[in-house]
């Protein structure tokens, strides 16, 4: 169900480009799901858990420009607190599609 937001509301939402720079099995975790280490520029480093399995190996993720929503609160998932939220389509099947930007473009940027 959709549901209207004002631009006040979308304004409030700080999604960013980093770039993966380590990945790793999330063993802990109850559904299959990586450990990423994102770089944001100006923003340093954040950690977060992704269930992105179906589609991409960890090697095949380093180096590779992301987008994600980095002013949600820390949330734990099992033994790691994840510190931003990678965005992605999901598919039918679940398997989640990364969304990246068109071209290379500076980490910590904003997307407005």
């Amino acid at each position: 169900m959709n549901q209207d937001l004002s631009w006040s509301d979308f304004q409030k939402v700080d999604i960013r480009v980093g770039v993966i720079v380590r990945a790793e099995m999330f063993e802990e975790a109850i559904k299959p799901a990586y450990k990423l280490t994102i770089d944001f520029g100006v923003l340093g480093q954040k950690k977060t858990s992704a269930q992105i399995t179906k589609l991409y190996e960890p090697e095949s993720l380093i180096g590779k420009q992301i987008l994600a929503v980095v002013n949600f609160p820390p949330k734990q998932i099992a033994n790691f607190m994840s510190e931003c939220l990678v965005l992605g389509a999901v598919g039918e099947e679940g398997q989640v599609t990364l969304i990246q930007p068109e071209r290379e473009v500076d980490n910590g940027l904003r997307i407005a």
